[in-house]
């Protein structure tokens, strides 16, 4: 399509999800009314007139936000605790994603069959991008041999699509979490022997180190990144060592399928979703979703929007920035190295804390900061904490690292970002101590 046909594509999507969330929503209803927009101009009145929410809004009125009268945020609660993470949808017919938040309850993103299907073909389409259909069919016809590499032990998003959108081209697939231990990726990746491998990229660095240090034998025709923004320079290394082109999926939990950045342009797909920056702030309306409609929803990544590619119908953005963090290493005193991945140690389901991060002290300790809420008791908190951390290093089998917990008044940002880190070395300690 042409831009502008990309555009009244978009219109006509657009006012289709704010009449039905008007109609079937009673969260949305109540606020669009207070902004004074009733059903009589709701098809006309600009998007910027509209209410904006944000993820707290988002979860205290989670059950008046849905449009669907068969499930609520406690029932899915109880789903994520009571069933074992799989692809399975939810009574038969809600796709149920877990955001990845760094504490307390985890918020929930629930797709209908419809809306899923759309975000695949999204997910789809992003991992093929700039391939002429002659490859297409030869790489679909050959069969090809795919390994995620990711967190994979929770309803995460990536790879409940990656996994349906995997099983939608008939491809075999193997899936390796980033708790695992190495020796574990190298066996299994040996053994399997991907041709195309999809993954967070710092996940993906670490095999192409394994690939460098000759202990995993793979060449990529294409490298699928995911769930971390992906810079200049981490690319090339990841084409010169797998040896194919790496695409970077841009999504989130709200929506999957946000973009593509094929390495020249980052490019919004403007059919699935309308994308505004404002002051610096991001808010995304999902044009697909219908069962869980989110208008003007705060993002907290960062970017910016720019003049459309000559010949492109979709949106560029520029400056995209997410969270990216440093890993955990550690070594035992034999020289064995392995590593956590932050995303692997960001869902502890903890009440009291507000906030924590990791401080790296040694090749085998680190401390975790924690900051206390009113509510809750450091003891009952620590003893929680501990337990959780000390189960994550046994399946990792990194049972020789040392960790403490310790309170603090407040966890500050980074002054050079603005964002806090969640994971800092020795000499970069910046926080508030209690009291």
């Amino acid at each position: 399509m042409k831009p502008a046909r990309i555009k009244r594509y978009q219109e006509k999507k657009l006012r289709k999800i704010l009449v039905y969330a008007f109609r079937h929503s009673s969260y949305y209803h109540r606020a669009f009314v207070r902004a004074g927009i009733d059903e009589s101009i709701i098809r006309t009145a600009p998007l910027s007139a509209f209410p904006v929410i944000d993820k707290q809004t988002l979860l205290h009125n989670f059950d008046q936000l849905i449009t669907v009268p068969d499930l609520t945020q406690d029932e899915l609660r109880r789903f994520d605790a009571e069933t074992a993470a799989d692809r399975r949808a939810y009574k038969g017919k809600y796709h149920v994603v877990h955001s990845s938040g760094s504490t307390g309850k985890p918020g929930y993103f629930v797709y209908g069959e419809a809306a899923w299907r759309t975000m695949l073909l999204g997910i789809i389409r992003a991992a093929l991008w700039g391939m002429p259909m002659k490859e297409i069919i030869k790489l679909l016809g050959a069969g090809p041999r795919i390994a995620y590499i990711a967190a994979t032990d929770g309803r995460y998003g990536g790879a409940m699509a990656v996994g349906n959108g995997i099983d939608g081209v008939g491809a075999a697939q193997i899936h390796l979490d980033i708790k695992q231990p190495l020796e574990q990726w190298v066996a299994e990746l040996n053994k399997f022997k991907p041709d195309i491998i999809i993954g967070y990229p710092s996940a993906i660095k670490i095999l192409c180190e394994l690939v460098e240090q000759g202990r995993v034998k793979l060449s990529a025709m294409r490298v699928i990144s995911c769930g971390e923004p992906l810079g200049a320079g981490l690319r090339r290394y990841l084409e010169k060592v797998l040896g194919g082109a790496v695409i970077n999926v841009y999504g989130a939990s709200e929506s999957l399928a946000l973009g593509v950045d094929d390495g020249n342009w980052m490019l919004l797909f403007d059919d699935l979703n309308v994308v505004e920056v404002i002051d610096g702030e991001m808010y995304l309306t999902s044009l697909y979703n219908f069962a869980q409609p989110l208008i003007r929803y705060r993002i907290s990544d960062s970017l910016t929007l720019a003049e459309r590619v000559k010949g492109s119908p979709f949106t560029r953005a520029v400056g995209l920035l997410g969270r990216c963090e440093d890993m955990l290493w550690f070594e035992d005193g034999f020289g064995h190295r392995d590593f956590l991945h932050p995303l692997a140690i960001e869902g502890f389901c903890v009440e009291g804390p507000r906030d924590y991060q990791f401080l790296q002290t040694s090749r085998d300790s680190f401390v975790m900061i924690a900051e206390k809420t009113s509510q809750g008791t450091e003891s009952v908190i620590q003893t929680e904490l501990t337990a959780q951390m000390r189960g994550i290093l046994e399946e990792k089998g990194l049972e020789y690292v040392r960790f403490q917990v310790t309170f603090v008044e407040e966890i500050l940002p980074d002054p050079r970002t603005g964002k806090k880190q969640l994971i800092v070395k020795k000499d970069a300690e910046r926080w508030r101590v209690a009291g």
